[in-house]
């Protein structure tokens, strides 16, 4: 019995690494399908569709449902992801300059542009689970995955400390970049945002009297109103 549960876990383990392997793979093809910066947004939002089935138990098949998702969302995911490459481009040459000034006005300034990076990496670290799994208005993601961050601080650090785990193995194992690094992430911060979004719900669900299964459609924040 106890051999059967090892292999059983051994098997659900390696099952687990080829899948991410094989998402790694996708998205980095479909990434350069889009020549880089236009196939980023839709290959992340096909990636974590396909994050959320597998975290719900729902079997699809990887490549043709990537493809699908990627092509069906691609110009959404792209209104999505372009503002927020935008920001962090804006924030890279900002720090760059200033971090290379003498004097206090500019490293405070460096400073204070780093710590606005955090917040960013935070914020995008929800941005495409909570596409994955509610029906909003483009503008909404942009609005809800900043305020997710800071009301959930907790699972923020989380997402940001896996985010440095991931950067960090990939820089000492570069091998691990077009195998594994991309796909790692994608399947990590899928799957931990969606159980924060599950026990969110789950909490506006029993504090108002309503259904979860409604806040799929519609998520509400703690303290905040659906509007």
């Amino acid at each position: 019995m106890l051999s059967g549960t090892l292999s059983a876990r051994a098997y659900s383990f390696f099952d687990t690494l080829a899948w991410i392997a094989c998402l790694n793979l996708l998205w980095i093809a479909f990434t350069l399908l889009g020549v880089g910066v236009l196939g980023a947004g839709p290959a992340t939002a096909a990636a974590q569709i396909l994050v959320r089935k597998r975290a719900s138990g729902e079997a699809a098949p990887l490549l043709r449902s990537f493809a699908a998702a990627y092509f069906r969302n691609f110009g959404r995911a792209n209104i999505l992801a372009l503002p927020v490459l935008a920001v962090a481009a804006v924030l890279v040459l900002n720090w760059n300059y200033f971090s290379a000034g003498a004097g206090v006005l500019p490293q405070l300034l460096a400073a204070g542009i780093f710590v606005s990076a955090i917040f960013l990496a935070g914020a995008a670290c929800y941005l495409f689970p909570m596409y994955a799994r509610y029906e909003l208005p483009l503008a909404r993601y942009l609005l809800m995955s900043p305020r997710f961050a800071v009301r959930h601080l907790a699972g923020t650090v989380i997402l940001l400390f896996v985010s440095g785990a991931v950067l960090y193995a990939s820089s000492v194992l570069p091998g691990l970049i077009p195998f594994f690094s991309v796909g790692a992430w994608l399947f990590l911060t899928g799957w931990l945002c969606d159980r924060f979004f599950t026990a969110n719900d789950e909490s506006v669900a029993a504090a108002a009297g309503l259904d979860p299964e409604v806040l799929d459609r519609q998520p509400v924040l703690r303290g905040a109103s659906a509007a």
